[in-house]
């Protein structure tokens, strides 16, 4: 290969040009593929080269001629000898160079990152100057305007929109230009012709109920009305859920009345409390139900009508006075006691109203956890018969027994005057909302007909869960421990309260469910004492959503089931000193 020596890149002096003797070294061989100037897709780079070892020979230009400048070279005769030595690992750029072109290439990326920042926060604070004396819709100078304006770049100029259109002070209009944003004022909504639309309610419906509310962690929490996790058989519950969605539950539609194997259970429960001479339900009694609260509401819209009377214990449960809200039913209270309503109020109630169902709780009631006498259920029982009437018997506490045992009122009769209902939801898990209803004669399909309008059927998935937790023999062993714990809690809650609030009376310590029912004296403020309780982080529920008519007197419920039992004498304490506050 012959090259010119100024081509090489070596520096020949024009006397030894001229002389013909110009002796030079050209510029090494390289080998290393990073070192080559890419020529196209199809150039191929050789991965070592040998070192050359003759000298290469460098040619003489032809003299070159334009028009008429003298030629810039002349023809000499000679050769000129270079030794040229290939390095083993040639280098693309002399030593240090490569690493210093990339600390100032990226000191230099870096600037000019600052500046355009910088910059494109300049005209962004001035736009949001200039757009504080401009009227909404005013339209904003153009690109190139600002370009020129600024001395700024149109991508810088363009991030500075940029920003701006993000938080909301221009738009842009294609076409158009780019505009300040007219500013929106948020425009109350009227729905007003909705009150002309529904009219009035049939009934007023009650507040939400303060025993849903969501509150902190850390709180001290007497007013909820589900039991605490740790009192779940969360083990049964997990396997059952797991075994119930590998099965033909998880993708069959049950029966509308509910599986028939879960309907043999719930009858075989109560029939197993039946006495001699009394017929025990069967199994196509049962309707299984979503829940006992989603019963209430079929039962009064089923067996009492719109505008009719219904019969409540006085106070009850607020689930219940909700569900005949709800159903636009006549609610008439009837007092109830320690030992359970009395026989005599509640036929003058039937009669002075022509009332044909009444609603109680005889084992357990919330709130006041009282339990009916054997003889109680009997003459209440008789009541009933007598009037023609029916009992719709609530047994949700059916589980939750402590020091005694839960006799249904249903389990005496077989002539279809009590609509029983049993709820697992409290005992199994709060996320298996799953119930039953045992009814018999025409009463149970009015109940069924408006089950099938209100929800068709209940979950095939759940039924087979709850289905498979109260059939294992862990179940058994669960209840005795509830009972056990529950009691505990009772008397801790109890203990802690005469400790710390003595003026709060408990009316009755209740021989099972969940709760206890506390008589304040009288002139408590029960809204105030509430919050001021709640400001020092416990939770309570004041009593008054549990009387369908008027507060007989100040009282609160208290939940004994709830977490962090070994806060209940802290929680007892801050309730005595805030009543004590409250009378003061």
């Amino acid at each position: 290969m012959t090259t010119a020596p100024w081509l090489a890149g070596v520096l020949v002096r024009a006397k030894d040009v001229s002389s013909g003797k110009p002796v030079t070294t050209p510029a090494a061989t390289t080998a290393r593929r990073a070192q080559c100037i890419p020529r196209g897709s199809r150039c191929r780079v050789s991965a070592r080269a040998a070192p050359a070892s003759t000298a290469a020979t460098t040619a003489r230009p032809e003299p070159m001629n334009s028009g008429e400048r003298p030629a810039t070279a002349t023809l000499v005769n000679g050769t000129v000898k270079e030794n040229a030595a290939t390095p083993r690992r040639p280098s693309h750029n002399p030593e240090g160079v490569e690493s210093g072109i990339t600390v100032r290439f990226e000191r230099v990326a870096l600037l000019l990152s600052f500046m355009n920042n910088d910059s494109s926060s300049r005209i962004v604070a001035h736009l949001k100057s200039w757009m504080a004396a401009a009227a909404p819709g005013a339209r904003l100078p153009s690109t190139r305007s600002l370009v020129a304006e600024y001395q700024a770049s149109p991508v810088t100029v363009q991030k500075a929109l940029q920003t701006l259109t993000a938080q909301g002070l221009i738009e842009s209009r294609p076409g158009v230009g780019t505009f300040v944003r007219a500013a929106r004022t948020a425009k109350p909504s009227d729905y007003g012709w909705q009150t002309a639309a529904l009219r009035s309610p049939l009934a007023a419906l009650p507040p939400a109920s303060s025993t849903m509310r969501d509150v902190p962690l850390n709180a001290i929490s007497f007013h909820s009305g589900y039991p605490a996790r740790e009192l779940l058989p969360e083990r049964l519950v997990r396997a059952a859920l797991t075994r119930a969605a590998r099965g033909d539950a998880a993708l069959s539609r049950p029966p509308a009345a509910g599986m028939p194997e879960l309907q043999s259970w719930f009858a075989h429960e109560l029939g197993a409390s039946t006495p001699a001479g009394t017929t025990p339900p069967n199994p196509s009694d049962v309707v299984v139900l979503p829940g006992s609260q989603s019963g209430l509401s079929s039962i009064f819209s089923a067996l009492v009508g719109r505008g009719q009377p219904l019969l409540l214990e006085s106070p009850t449960y607020w689930g219940a006075i909700l569900a005949a809200a709800q159903a636009g039913v006549h609610v008439v209270p009837v007092p109830t006691g320690p030992d359970g309503p009395d026989p005599a109020e509640l036929a003058r109630a039937f009669e002075e109203t022509g009332a044909r169902v009444f609603y109680a709780q005889p084992n357990y009631a919330n709130p006041t956890g009282s339990q009916w006498t054997a003889e109680r259920r009997d003459q209440v029982l008789d009541a009933i018969r007598a009037q023609g009437a029916f009992l719709v018997e609530d047994d949700w506490a059916h589980d939750f027994g402590i020091s005694s045992n839960p006799v249904p009122v249903a389990s005496r009769d077989d002539s279809g005057h009590v609509v029983y209902l049993r709820s697992l939801t409290k005992s199994v898990s709060t996320s298996i909302r799953v119930a039953a209803l045992i009814a018999r004669g025409p009463a149970r399909e009015r109940i069924l007909a408006d089950r099938a309008a209100e929800s068709m059927y209940v979950s095939g998935l759940l039924q087979a869960a709850a289905l498979d937790v109260v059939t294992q023999p862990g179940w058994q062993t669960h209840l005795r421990s509830l009972r056990h714990q529950l009691g505990s809690r009772r008397d801790l809650l109890a203990t802690s309260l005469s400790e710390h609030a003595p003026s709060a009376h408990i009316v009755q310590v209740p021989k099972g469910g969940l709760n206890l029912w506390v008589r304040l004296p009288d002139g408590t403020d029960l809204e105030r004492l509430a919050r001021d309780c709640e400001t020092a982080g416990v939770i309570i529920a004041p009593g008054n959503e549990w009387f369908p008519a008027e507060p007989t007197g100040p009282f609160i419920r208290l939940n004994y089931s709830g977490t962090n039992p070994g806060a209940f004498p802290e929680g007892a304490r801050i309730i005595g000193q805030m009543l004590e506050r409250n009378l003061a």
